[in-house]
């Protein structure tokens, strides 16, 4: 291989090695999900208020669909979407959060989780 061939090469690999990562799909967001007691509206509610509370703003609210997603409205800003359908005994949900895009682990969610149970009655 000639000096020319192999500095066109190392330009080849280095023009194109910082894209090798974009081809790549991101992980799948995990929710925490679990069952509720009340109906899908009372579970979409009770969820809606304790997010008011946490200091949450919410950014779209869907009660035919089940869907809540709220957005912190102070540093460092997490994202939280609901889904809540209906189930056998009650309903169920599935919570996912994010910081910054990314989304966080699902055992972050589990003392939201609590409370709503607590507010709703077992589940």
């Amino acid at each position: 291989m000639t000096a020319r061939m192999r500095v066109l090469a190392l330009m080849v690999v280095l023009l194109l090695g910082p894209l090798a990562g974009c081809a790549s799909t991101p992980a799948p967001v995990e929710p925490l999900s679990g069952r509720l007691a009340g109906s899908v509206s009372e579970a979409l509610d009770a969820s809606v208020r304790l997010l008011l509370e946490r200091g949450y703003v919410v950014r779209h609210a869907d009660g035919d669909l089940g869907r809540v997603e709220a957005v912190l409205a102070r540093w460092p800003g997490y994202r939280i979407r609901l889904q809540v359908e209906p189930a056998e005994r009650g309903s169920r949900i599935e919570m996912t959060a994010f910081q910054g895009g990314h989304p966080l682990p699902p055992a972050l969610l589990q003392p939201w989780l609590m409370t709503l149970r607590s507010r709703l009655g077992a589940g």
